[in-house]
């Protein structure tokens, strides 16, 4: 594929796409049915349908049954490690492997022409990003992942908290399932800003953004205090009458949903003709300039709301630059 079809390379060879980043249709006003209509294939497939379907694998064959769940052991606690384990070096390492590794499509669509494992740094352990990236997830963040998913079906395994009934409520569910990838951009919304303040971002958020240039492994590579805050997202279904498949599909949504925005590539060459998007871009840009769109794709647009939104045009970058000279500004005026 050509992607200076899509859009263009500038003279250090980093790719942008000429598309401008736009929040969720029906946000705008008037409301225009058409756009909306068009919009919704795109939220449902390929990703949040792909993590629907690993929520109810992991229920009907990972996760054990409701006895067992009852008290917390290591046993079945380990088992739902090495599960959730094997399934991101497998999910994250198709894209690692056929687009960091092999290069399959070299830099069409890339938006930083270089890749991590060719720029070794002393930020990083051993001075590679990739093996930093990898340690850091497999070891730190996923076992995180982990204790939330005990904690929470434990809780329902005990009576703890509503068990929500398929049976009775298939409704109130079906929404409650529309609605959680717009829980999990409001929860990332706000704790990312809380760990970009200066003392928090320096202790906790600045392991996660040394990895300026973004590849797969990085999705997950955090500190122990973001890793935990990041998926405790699947928390809320403890406070709202929910059920355990639907928190699963919440922490799916963060835990696989992670490498949407570190894939670093704007389009993934699937056969001569045939692309998936990987929307990724409003993400790579807060890599890219770390005070904008600390929130997902504007299917809750708080950033627009925050005066953080870059729409990775011309225009964005002007809004971004005025919001740093005054923030210089003021910086400047107390000092």
């Amino acid at each position: 594929m050509d992607d200076l079809a899509y859009g263009k390379r500038d003279k250090r060879g980093d790719w942008k796409p000429n598309r401008r980043l736009e929040v969720a249709p029906f946000w705008s006003w008037p409301l225009k049915l058409p756009k909306v209509l068009a919009w919704l294939p795109g939220y449902f497939w390929p990703w949040n349908a792909f993590h629907m379907a690993t929520a109810l694998l992991y229920w009907f064959y990972i996760v054990p049954d409701v006895e067992t769940m009852k008290t917390i052991g290591w046993g079945w606690a380990l088992w739902l490690y090495a599960v959730n384990a094997a399934a991101i070096f497998v999910f994250y390492g198709v894209f690692e492997l056929r687009y960091y590794i092999q290069r399959a499509q070299a830099t069409r669509f890339k938006y930083n022409h270089k890749f991590p494992g060719d720029t070794p740094s002393d930020v990083f352990w051993f001075q590679s990003q990739n093996l930093d990236n990898f340690l850091r997830s497999f070891f730190i963040t996923i076992p995180l992942w982990t204790v939330v998913e005990v904690l929470f079906l434990w809780c329902f395994a005990n009576g703890f908290v509503p068990w929500v009934s398929w049976q009775e409520h298939p409704y109130y569910l079906t929404l409650l399932v529309l609605v959680a990838p717009a829980i999990h951009e409001v929860h990332f919304f706000f704790i990312h800003r809380l760990i970009h303040w200066g003392p928090l971002y320096r202790w906790i958020h600045s392991v996660h953004h040394n990895s300026i240039n973004p590849s797969p492994w990085s999705s997950l590579s955090m500190h122990p205090v973001e890793g935990f805050l990041y998926h405790a997202v699947a928390f809320w279904h403890l406070v709202i009458p929910s059920n355990p498949i639907v928190a699963l599909f919440q922490l799916h949504v963060a835990g696989f949903g992670a490498v949407n925005g570190h894939l670093g590539f704007e389009k993934f060459e699937l056969t001569e003709n045939m692309s998936l998007d990987s929307h990724a871009y409003a993400h790579y840009l807060h890599h890219k300039y770390f005070e904008v769109n600390y929130g997902g794709d504007g299917l809750i647009p708080l950033d627009r709301w925050f005066g953080t939104w870059h729409d990775g045009t011309k225009e964005g970058e002007a809004l971004m630059d005025a919001r740093f000279q005054k923030k210089r500004e003021r910086v400047n005026a107390r000092a």
